[in-house]
């Protein structure tokens, strides 16, 4: 694990505890899901808000004006990173903060491939199924179209993969018929 990815962990561990004694989580939540849509929308901001002519006060003013409905402690966070200089972990300090979310309401994030576009009764089948399988209540579910698997569905949760696919049978069958030669 890299030093940015620990150093991050405790960020958002610090972030999440302070939701949690100020009854905030949920909002921290939601401002956070919203500032990773701006960020992996645009991935030149992180590189633009460690440019060394931006001075931190500049940098401090630009994310005030930008963010100024979200809550101080998200903003306090935001300051924090800039102050120190770690703008680069900003996604990082994110993702690790809608992990443990994610864990406190036993959620997990997933991602489906199919090969066409499922329907959100077809997701709510896959999650109230794949759930319990991981140990959680239900799946954040993400669509990915991918013509390759010819027909059924792949699942990825965290490192787990639950593969139906018919691509996925096929190359089971041929491992099988090579390794009885």
């Amino acid at each position: 694990m890299s030093d940015n990815t620990i150093i991050a962990k405790r960020y958002a561990t610090a972030l999440f505890q302070l939701g949690q004694e100020q009854s905030k989580l949920d909002v921290i939540e939601t401002e956070l899901r919203a500032l990773r849509v701006i960020f992996k929308g645009n991935k030149g901001l992180v590189q633009f808000l460690k440019h060394p002519r931006l001075t931190v006060d500049e940098k401090k003013q630009l994310l005030n004006d930008s963010l100024k409905d979200f809550s101080k402690e998200t903003l306090h966070t935001l300051m924090l990173l800039i102050d120190r200089h770690r703008e680069e972990i900003m996604i990082d300090m994110i993702d690790h903060f809608i992990l443990k979310m994610n864990d406190l309401k036993g959620i997990a994030d997933a991602t489906v491939y199919s090969v066409n576009e499922l329907s959100d009764v077809e997701k709510q089948r896959i999650s109230a199924t794949f759930a319990p399988k991981v140990g959680k209540r239900s799946l954040n579910l993400t669509n990915v179209i991918d013509t390759s698997i010819i027909g059924g569905i792949r699942l990825r949760v965290g490192n787990r993969i639950f593969d139906g696919s018919v691509s996925g049978k096929l190359s089971r069958i041929e491992r099988q018929l090579v390794s009885q030669k």
